[in-house]
């Protein structure tokens, strides 16, 4: 299987550095290419036609935002990786098609995961961010919904809804990544979601959710 090849559109070379070190140490990874504003990032994406494309926010020429939109409405999966984690950002780039958004000074690992998910057409949000979103939901109440999940399924969603990694949740577990990401695809499936975010959202209605963690 060939790997994952994603661009990188940042105006910091020392992020893209970083970055570019993080997901080349990966077997199935590996970055294409890198642009320092979103105009390049564009014409580079449609030049290299990569899997994945890591775009900031806040960039010269075209913006993180409106390039998410131009690469998803062409079938490029884009995941956004900023400082700044206002709502506005991440509302604006989840109905601008982006595959998930992520914090700078998130882990890693989280940048690896959030590769591998939209490859997999899922979605990954920092952990931080979707507490909040998802806390702010039950501000206006949740009906109460039936619960079809197993115990074991039940514990996986309650940790999904804390923003934990498959990585994560097999730790906590004491199971693999592997086994985890397999227990989120039937629990998926049982509930007709279409990604982790929605797992997340169920959880916080069905009352599953830690409303204290962070």
């Amino acid at each position: 299987m060939n790997p994952t090849r994603v661009l990188l559109a940042d105006d910091h070379p020392d992020v893209r550095s970083g970055f570019r070190l993080v997901l080349d140490s990966q077997p199935d990874i590996t970055v294409a290419g890198e642009a320092a504003d979103g105009t390049a990032a564009l014409a580079l994406a449609r030049r290299l036609r990569p899997d994945v494309v890591l775009t900031d926010i806040r960039m010269p020429g075209i913006d993180g935002l409106e390039l998410t939109r131009l690469l998803t409405e062409a079938g490029v999966r884009v995941v956004v990786v900023t400082t700044f984690d206002l709502d506005e950002y991440v509302d604006a780039a989840l109905r601008n098609g982006a595959c998930g958004f992520l914090l700078k000074r998130s882990a890693p690992a989280l940048l690896v995961e959030g590769v591998r998910a939209a490859m997999a057409g899922d979605a990954l949000i920092s952990p931080q961010i979707t507490v909040r979103l998802l806390r702010a939901m039950t501000k206006t109440g949740r009906p109460a919904v039936a619960n079809p999940l197993t115990h074991r399924e039940t514990e996986i969603v309650r940790l999904v809804a804390r923003g934990l990694t498959n990585a994560q949740i097999g730790a906590e577990l004491f199971i693999s990544a592997g086994t985890a990401k397999t227990h989120i695809a039937n629990i998926q499936a049982k509930l007709e979601l279409g990604n982790r975010v929605g797992i997340a959202a169920w959880a916080w209605r069905a009352g599953l959710a830690d409303p204290h963690a962070e």
